[in-house]
């Protein structure tokens, strides 16, 4: 069993703040600025890299599912799949989301293109089984779409594929570089540039974060700086500083932790071929012109250059794709009533975690600003998360449906 969240007042700053723990033992090797090497790749390397791993799968899986989004990094995994595995049955699972943007069209379209079998999950009340998610990962996240991912691949095999991986270790995250690099220069201070990254995240946290707090958080900025200034204060081109940060941040100390305790809640063995130790050393080594397009903000430049190969560039759309909910839509449809059930009486509230005035302060005049309904989601799930692990009052099998 994975050990529960350690409850102080860090855990909670850093998890509110930025959205992963760094108190976990993560699962995948930390990187430094020594892996960075500027190096040309070799695209065949790359694509041995990816077969690798699924080489060694023995005997070969008589099925196998894959959560299909309709971007590079699903659809490349999931070639690979068909190429590697001749003989096994694959099967595909997009998810709709409610009021949100239908990306199981063309997650559908590609499956259609493999001759793959496809599903697609339609959620409806996204935070309805939050307590049970929770429960599983114990942590207080509420974005865990794995959930729903992994729930229905159970019924379809004992194996789950994904692409993970793919943003953090080829350049995937073109929003933040742009933002980025227009908000700092090479000679800025590494805490300047700490504060440009920050403000990158803008579903991380709010202008006025310092006063969602109660006194028994302690909350400081300094030690929300200080996790993530070793990541700046290096000799590395702005852009590596920046894919350093994103490898060490969400990736390690969220992302992979909650997708195998979910996989591993349904008896399910993991495929992520971008993962494996040999891809991670090898990716951080390559230089960043390979990855990124800043003229043209493309990322991913060695995976477009993979599905061009192949012929496969048509099937992917330039806009990014993954599992995304709407969370203004979400939170008018079902996240304000459940929100207004729980802090009626909170108990994050009561013993001096949360401030009520900062909940009373934006409850209404901000709930059509997305940070702060999603800083209204983690205020909800940390809730949820502190009635299931601190005072027991609730069960996992509660649902968050009126």
């Amino acid at each position: 069993m994975p050990p529960k969240t350690v409850l102080n007042s860090s855990t909670i700053n850093h998890i509110l703040t930025l959205r992963y723990n760094r108190t976990q033992k993560p699962l995948l090797p930390k990187i430094t600025a020594n892996n960075f090497q500027n190096k040309t790749p070799s695209l065949d390397h790359i694509e041995h890299l990816i077969e690798k791993p699924l080489k060694k799968i023995k005997p070969y899986p008589e099925k196998i599912a894959i959560a299909l989004s309709g971007g590079m990094d699903s659809t490349l995994t999931l070639f690979f799949l068909k190429k590697i595995f001749l003989d096994s049955t694959v099967e595909s699972i997009s998810i709709k989301f409610s009021d949100s943007v239908d990306e199981s069209k063309t997650a559908a379209a590609i499956a259609e293109h493999f001759e793959v079998n496809h599903r697609i999950v339609f959620v409806d009340n996204y935070l309805k089984e939050l307590p049970k998610s929770i429960s599983i990962v114990k942590m207080p996240f509420w974005d865990l779409h794995w959930y729903y991912v992994a729930k229905e691949a159970s019924t379809l095999s004992k194996y789950l594929a994904s692409g993970d991986g793919g943003d953090e270790l080829f350049g995937g995250y073109t929003f933040r570089y742009k933002k980025f690099l227009s908000l700092v220069k090479p000679n800025s201070t590494p805490i300047k540039k700490v504060k440009a990254y920050l403000e990158c995240h803008e579903r991380d946290n709010v202008p006025d974060q310092s006063d969602l707090f109660g006194q028994k958080s302690c909350f400081t900025w300094k030690s929300i700086y200080e996790g993530l200034l070793p990541y700046f204060d290096n000799s590395l081109s702005l852009l590596d500083q920046v894919f350093l940060a994103d490898y060490n941040g969400k990736l390690l100390y969220n992302f992979s932790l909650v997708s195998k305790r979910i996989n591993e809640s349904f008896n399910l063995k993991a495929i992520t071929p971008f993962l494996s130790k040999d891809m991670i050393s090898y990716a951080m080594g390559v230089s960043n012109l390979y990855k990124y397009d800043e003229k043209n903000n493309l990322g991913k430049l060695l995976f477009r250059d993979l599905l061009s190969k192949y012929n496969l560039n048509s099937l992917i759309p330039n806009k990014k794709l993954g599992f995304s909910v709407n969370t203004i839509n979400l939170w008018n449809s079902y996240g304000e009533e459940i929100f207004e059930y729980y802090f009626d009486d909170s108990r994050i509230v009561k013993d001096g975690w949360i401030s009520r005035g900062w909940i009373d302060k934006h409850k209404q005049s901000k709930r059509n600003d997305v940070r702060y309904v999603n800083k209204f989601l983690g205020l909800l799930a940390f809730e949820i998360w502190y009635r299931l692990f601190v005072t027991k009052e609730i069960k996992s099998n509660t649902l968050l449906s009126f």
